[in-house]
């Protein structure tokens, strides 16, 4: 093995080279360039280090390279040349997808359905149109979006960018996002809730950041707001950041804005994802666009909707790319069933008193003694309509607050406490609609000995207790079989009763929830039936809690049923028509358009809210407020110009290349097999290893170093399989959705017991570290070809300052005169396997005997010449490609920083500017800056005479 020392200046290294630091070799995996030098990361390859990882600055460490065009040349003794081809499927494993792909990789071989509408998503976050990925998932309720998240993630990871990966979400999906992600693409994150914090305290010293222990976590943004948190994220770089749910971050007031614009910058890839993420508010909605792009928001608070468009990913069921897909695995929704329920007359006796007392006083006002009597008036009744326990915790909670001796507010204290003897007589007697809702439930089959199952949301939380503890008795259930949802809960406790409520052989039948399950929550694995107890006045709401059923992945149509109090005074029940009118309209919207938003146009629960409230206060009309949906909508709707105008055209259904396997194994259990053979010459009697062919399954018994490796999957996963004494494989995606399903109907285990084995698992990486382990990276195999002269098949790799690829391409070098070993014909290679396939190095080529290496040293370092100067054409054509690309982003970048001038005294165009100047340093980090050559095997003539090994007769 040849090494040269270089010096700061001269040091070319790049993810895949061979160094000695410290007298041991290492492989780099990454490389960064900074003031204080070159940052490189390693995988330890000699003995003392192997298997380990390090970090080293040339400022500080003498990196010595090992020069590529003097790798030693070895013949390949093993049968079928088995380490040959694990060499080269690991070096391309290994290898990360240029950033100048236009295709997709791993993100189409995991287990979710290779969605055409989920793939374009997916192209557009890698869209090489933005300097860095950062996209907007604005898809409607129910199309998937944690899959597109997933999917973007894998595709991240495999192109070397999702190294460090942080996720934000509400925190009762904190479990569901997490399994999604590892039993669906094999990406593990640490789950940090308050029983994950819990844990790791006790692992790590108080003092140490555990952001900087695990690469990839997802947390809560309640949980991030912690001063201990908040103060660490300044500090940290991250490969990826997720901000599920991103319309709660745009309030410029808030906290969780706050934190949102500490990770924006922090990270180069952003992915933000949302239903609703424009509440009609312009300044809002480019809060969103700053924290994607600061130069995509001018300095006076516009944006250019063309340039808006690259950021920005947004469909509805209706969708020409999404309808042709979702078929029978989105049932179409029955006719909503809205029921008006008769009061009782306890309950007609509170309706009376709202209206003649406090919504309709004749000539006087409403007893309220505070601002805005009316507002308070229509609190009492939206209270009431939910439920009687509603209304008296409202009235006793305003209660506490009187002084019933003064003067000012002892007219309120007296109605509300005659309000409050007409309630609690409704809440100790009949209250119609809970008998209604009692019959309901049991019409459609919810009881005792019946799998059947529902979901009841209410608005008020002691509308949701009252449930509770009523429905079991009614419905011939145990306590144990009603579960409850709120806001209230802890993380871990809202977790829970989600994962419970999903699984098949739950004890859950009837899931009371408020809307803290309207957002992210999939409820509709083991449900297809979902009860309004009361009405959110927004239409938004109502289409959230819909989606929590109504979703891809029903199969079962799912039914909407709505229960509306109607009492007999003529003047309240007007007003629930009102209310009616919103469901039907929600429904007319979600069989035209999949979209609601558009009907009120507010684009925020508040703003709608507000909006119904002055239909029922007789400001507005009905009809004004809530427009008819519109099979072709106004394109001069907040998304016209990105939902119909580029579909016009077809822009968004065209086809996404994905990329084909390199072939050298035709499945990675057999590429996992084979590695394992050579790792361990025979894996069944050392690690049990057993392959199930005909039921789709694998499994081993885990070594120290692999367990090791797995210690950071989920925690849950690792107890409840016990994963670490032994691993069990899904290797089919039959097998891979079996088992999902299986653990989803078990009761007591959420994680399937044998994991998909897809292209990112961590086991594969392992077995192949293990595999190769006795060679020396800094060899190249020989192996015998259908060539008709000695062949070297090399690697180039063109790479920014950060040490990405931005580009790859193969060679192939020929030597068809032996006598003149300086004569030799380099050709570019489209497709290796294809090449590799057509001179028969494949799993059917049969090794009669290592060859002799006589002379093909020489021919090695001819080779790597002759590739960098083929290459030469190919690079500077992606480097090109690249630095116009860049230039374009600087380009604007530039205009913006000199309009921002006439806007130099606003606070937030200060800010914004800080960020443009950040995200050009951080471009110029992303121009290509180095190239690197790499053998990756020599091919001789099936003739070349076997080597005769040393001491043998001649």
């Amino acid at each position: 093995m040849t090494i040269t020392r270089t010096t700061e200046t001269e040091l070319n290294v790049a993810p895949g080279s061979v160094v000695r630091v410290r007298d041991e070799d290492w492989l780099v995996t990454s490389v960064e360039k900074s003031v204080d030098g070159t940052l490189i990361r390693v995988q330890g390859l000699s003995e003392l280090v192997r298997d380990t990882t390090a970090a080293f600055y040339s400022a500080l460490d003498a990196i010595e390279v090992v020069d590529p065009a003097r790798s030693k040349v070895v013949a390949d003794d093993t049968p079928n040349y088995r380490r040959a081809r694990l060499f080269l499927e690991t070096t391309l494993r290994k290898t990360p997808t240029p950033q100048s792909a236009e295709y997709l990789t791993v993100s189409t071989r995991m287990l979710s359905r290779n969605l055409k509408y989920q793939q374009i998503a997916v192209a557009k976050a890698l869209d090489t149109k933005n300097i860095r990925p950062r996209i907007l998932i604005a898809d409607a309720v129910g199309l998937g979006k944690t899959l597109e998240i997933g999917m973007i993630l894998s595709e991240l990871v495999k192109r070397g960018r999702g190294e460090r990966i942080l996720i934000v979400t509400p925190r009762h999906v904190l479990e569901q996002m997490q399994h999604e992600l590892w039993c669906r693409f094999a990406l593990p994150f640490v789950r940090l809730d308050s029983a994950g914090i819990q844990k790791i305290r006790q692992k790590l010293p108080a003092t140490r950041n555990p952001f900087t222990y695990y690469k990839r976590a997802i947390i809560s943004m309640d949980t991030l707001k912690s001063p201990r948190y908040r103060a660490q994220l300044g500090k940290l770089h991250w490969d990826a950041v997720v901000i599920d749910e991103a319309h709660n971050v745009t309030n410029t007031q808030a906290m969780n804005n706050e934190l949102a614009r500490v990770l924006a910058p922090n990270t180069e890839a952003l992915i933000l994802a949302s239903a609703t993420p424009h509440n009609g508010r312009n300044e809002s909605f480019a809060e969103i666009l700053r924290l994607l792009d600061p130069t995509a928001v001018r300095p006076d608070g516009t944006f250019d909707p063309k340039h808006v468009e690259n950021l920005i990913i947004r469909r509805h069921r209706h969708s020409p790319e999404v309808s042709q897909e979702v078929g029978a695995d989105w049932a179409e929704r029955e006719e909503p069933d809205n029921r008006l329920v008769s009061a009782s007359a306890a309950e007609n006796a509170i309706a009376e008193e709202l209206s003649d007392v406090w919504l309709y006083p004749e000539g006087k006002p409403a007893p309220y003694s505070g601002q805005n009597g009316a507002l308070f008036s229509w609190i009492l009744a939206k209270a009431f309509l939910s439920s009687p326990a509603a209304l008296l915790e409202t009235v006793t909670e305003r209660l506490r607050k009187l002084d019933a001796d003064s003067p000012s507010e002892a007219k309120e204290t007296e109605a509300l406490k005659r309000l409050s003897k007409l309630t609690e007589a409704a809440n100790t007697g009949e209250s119609a609609k809970y008998s209604e809702l009692v019959s309901y439930l049991k019409k459609i089959g919810v009881g005792k000995g019946s799998p059947k199952r529902a979901v009841v949301f209410a608005e008020r939380v002691a509308t949701l207790k009252w449930l509770q503890e009523t429905l079991p008795k009614a419905l011939s259930l145990k306590p144990e079989n009603v579960g409850l949802l709120h806001g209230g809960l802890s993380d871990v406790e809202q977790q829970s009763i989600v994962d419970q409520f999903k699984r098949g052989n739950s004890l859950l039948r009837v899931l009371v929830t408020g809307d803290v399950a309207s957002e992210g929550v999939n409820l509709h694995a083991e449900c297809h039936h979902l009860i309004h107890f009361d009405i959110p006045w927004s239409l938004i709401r109502i289409e959230q809690r819909n989606g929590r059923i109504d979703r891809f992945g029903q199969r079962q149509k799912p039914q909407i049923t709505t229960l509306l109090l109607n009492p007999h005074n003529t003047r309240f029940s007007g007003d629930i028509k009102v209310l009616t009118r919103l469901m039907e309209r929600e429904y007319e919207a979600h069989t035209v358009l999949n979209d609601v938003a558009s009907l009120m146009g507010q684009y925020s629960v508040k703003q709608e809210e507000d909006a119904i409230r002055d239909v029922l206060l007789g400001k507005k009309d009905f009809e004004d407020v809530v427009g008819a949906p519109d099979a072709e909508p106004d394109t001069g709707d907040l998304w016209g110009f990105l939902d119909f105008e580029a579909l016009k055209d077809g822009a968004k259904t065209e086809t996404i290349p994905v990329e084909k396997p390199l072939g050298l194994y035709s499945t990675d259990l057999d590429f996992l097999d084979e590695a394992l053979n050579e790792a361990f010459g025979d894996p069944h009697k050392v690690l049990g290893w057993t392959v199930h062919a005909g039921h789709g399954l694998a499994e081993l018994n885990p070594p120290i170093d692999l367990q090791h490796r797995l210690g950071y999957l989920p925690q849950d996963y690792l107890s409840e399989r016990r994963v670490t004494e032994r691993l069990k494989l899904a290797t089919t995606v039959d097998a891979g959705t079996r088992e999902l399903n299986r653990a989803r109907e078990s009761d007591d285990m959420s994680w399937p017991e044998a994991h998909y084995l897809g292209p990112l698992h961590p086991v594969l990486d392992w077995a192949s570290d293990r595999a190769l382990s006795s060679m020396s990276r800094s060899e190249v195999l020989v192996v015998r070809g259908d060539v008709d002269a000695a062949q070297v098949l090399l690697m180039g790799t063109l790479m920014n300052r950060r040490g990405q690829v931005v580009s790859k391409a193969f060679i192939a070098v020929d030597f068809p005169d032996p006598s003149n070993p300086t004569f030799c014909l380099s050709e570019p290679l489209g497709d290796l396997g294809e090449h590799l396939s057509s001179i028969g190095v494949d799993a059917k080529a049969t090794n009669p005997g290592p060859v002799t290496v006589n002379g093909l040293q020489t021919l090695l370092s001819q080779a790597v010449e002759s590739a960098r100067h083929t290459m030469q054409l190919t690079f500077e054509a992606a480097a090109n490609s690249a630095n116009q690309r860049l230039q374009a982003w600087k380009d604007r970048a530039t205009g913006w920083t000199q309009l921002s001038f006439d806007f130099a005294q606003r606070a937030e165009v200060k800010k914004q500017r800080e960020r443009v100047s950040e995200e050009q340093r951080i471009a110029e980090s992303l121009a290509p800056a180095q190239r690197l050559v790499r053998p990756l095997l020599i091919v001789v003539p099936r003739a070349t005479p076997v080597a005769v090994p040393e001491g043998a007769d001649q």
